[in-house]
């Protein structure tokens, strides 16, 4: 897929702040919106079968965008693009085996060669000028921050097709953009119910309904005539949520700003390259710098950022293939046992550093953050270390930004033995999942509804089979650990025994 992205936000949707007076247009919109169809919208978190259908169905109503794979919109957007101010380009897009649609070179490449060089007018961001300027000059009025802006910026430029500068790269914008937004709650439990991201997933689609309420409820029932709900609506801004969560990024060198750089989105992430987007103040233009050569007809990857093949499928909707992927990670669950004499004293400590009874912590293959290992000192730890609670709770929370490597080898053993069994349930889950899943949707009649399905669940399989790895690993090293430690408890026992007995 071409989800060219970094998102690098800390906070997913801020508050804006509501103005006391907001303006009035006083006079009818200087733009006509084309009228479409109200598109009726079921909630992404449904339960039903039928509502899977119909969900379905609703996506392919969002009346702008194109089919994922399309290349006739593709070329039309490089062509305005080249009209616009692109330089010539040593790439095309073309169809790919890694996503549907990527740059590949039409040229050789040189390693370290600079390429793309789009223009800040080309470029996306909350600054941009608006075809219908009376609705940014109400969501400036309003203070709606970078995310919810740019969402109904792109509605709005979307809806008013070829009045609007941007309609080339909106038409070139999959339809339906591979996002975890786009499952409903039943595939979500069905097919995640062993992962972690999960969670993610739907605190993520309950953002984005929340986002949308606060915008409806806000300004868009005062201005209707602005925000017509025709256009307006749950479905659409599932549609430019999934296109920001997948192709926004943020330009170090612009002060951070998050932007979106048609062209430069349609270049497909490799976990191997390293090189990002940026913009290049001697060229005045968004580049990357390639960290290897191709050659004519090879496809040209940059990196989407250090993530987890959980945040890949989150925002992206691919997982990589299992291994490939150095920064991928698994998060564990961890839970204070409420039979724990110092339940409440462990959980106080735990709430005083934003913490919880309940943690998960991300497993790499390489190891475990010192974030993990100060909990579990705190879970398992008895209450004659009562006064290590807070020092334990603070450098789990890790609030400071200076990471503290507990050690208590009094406690050592059972610690690991109870990060373990932790590993060893969440082995299980992944287990049950992935034995069921051969048998899975056998009762799927519809081929549409069945082709979703086994897509949705290979993704799935795939996720399951990667993060589950990562805890087999994590298994066998806390196996050896806590075999050398009690062999070792052992040899002292021995050796202690053999002094004793020397003295009768």
């Amino acid at each position: 897929m071409a989800e060219a992205s970094r998102i690098f936000q800390t906070t997913l949707f801020p508050a804006f702040s509501t103005v006391h007076k907001p303006c009035r247009v006083t006079q009818s919109p200087s733009f006509v919106r084309k009228k479409y169809p109200t598109v009726h919208c079921s909630s992404s978190v449904s339960t039903s079968d039928s509502a899977t259908a119909k969900a379905a169905s609703v996506a392919q109503k969002v009346p702008w965008g194109c089919d994922i794979d399309s290349l006739e919109n593709a070329e039309a957007l490089q062509r305005w693009l080249s009209d616009s101010g692109l330089p010539p380009q040593k790439m095309a897009i073309q169809k790919v085996e890694v996503g549907e649609r990527g740059l590949v070179a039409l040229k050789n490449i040189r390693k370290r060669e600079k390429l793309l060089f789009v223009p800040p007018s080309l470029v996306i961001t909350a600054d941009s000028e608006w075809s219908c300027p009376e609705a940014g000059e109400v969501l400036q009025k309003y203070s709606v921050p970078d995310w919810p802006l740019l969402a109904t910026y792109l509605i709005s430029e979307a809806s008013l097709q070829q009045s609007s500068r941007w309609s080339n790269y909106i038409s070139a914008l999959p339809r339906q953009p591979y996002s975890l937004l786009y499952w409903t709650r039943a595939e979500l439990d069905r097919y995640l119910e062993a992962s972690q991201i999960r969670e993610r997933a739907i605190e993520r689609i309950t953002n984005v309904i929340g986002t949308y309420d606060d915008l409806r409820l806000r300004i868009f029932s005062k201005y209707p005539d602005l925000f017509p709900e025709e256009v307006f609506n749950m479905e659409t801004f599932k549609w430019s949520f999934g296109i920001l969560f997948s192709r926004l990024v943020r330009l170090p060198s612009m002060d951070g700003r998050v932007a979106l750089v048609p062209w430069a989105d349609m270049l497909n992430h490799n976990c191997e390259v390293e090189t990002f987007l940026d913009y290049d103040k001697s060229s005045k233009g968004v580049v990357f710098t390639t960290d290897q050569q191709y050659e004519p007809g090879e496809q040209v990857f940059i990196s989407y950022g250090k993530k987890s093949n959980g945040e890949l499928l989150l925002s992206y909707g691919f997982v990589p293939r299992e291994g490939t992927n150095p920064s991928d990670s698994v998060e564990l669950s961890l839970s204070l046992k409420k039979s724990d004499k110092c339940y409440k004293e462990k959980l106080e400590a735990l709430r005083k550093h934003g913490l919880s009874a309940s943690q998960c912590f991300p497993l790499r293959i390489t190891g475990w953050p010192v974030e993990l290992m100060a909990y579990s000192f705190l879970a398992v730890s008895p209450p004659s270390m009562s006064r290590q609670f807070e020092e334990m709770a603070a450098a789990a929370s890790n609030k400071t930004g200076m990471k503290k490597d507990l050690r208590y080898p009094e406690i050592e053993e059972p610690t690991l033995q109870f990060i373990l069994d932790s590993c060893e349930l969440s082995i299980s889950k992944y287990t049950k999942f992935l034995q069921a899943s051969g048998t899975m949707d056998l009762d799927v009649t519809s081929p549409k509804q069945l082709n979703r399905r086994l897509f949705l669940k290979q993704l799935a399989v795939d996720l399951c089979n990667s993060e589950r790895r990562i805890l087999f690993r994590a298994q066998n090293v806390l196996r050896r650990r806590l075999r050398d430690i009690r062999s070792g408890e052992l040899r002292a026992l021995k050796i202690f025994d053999g002094f004793r007995n020397l003295f009768k």
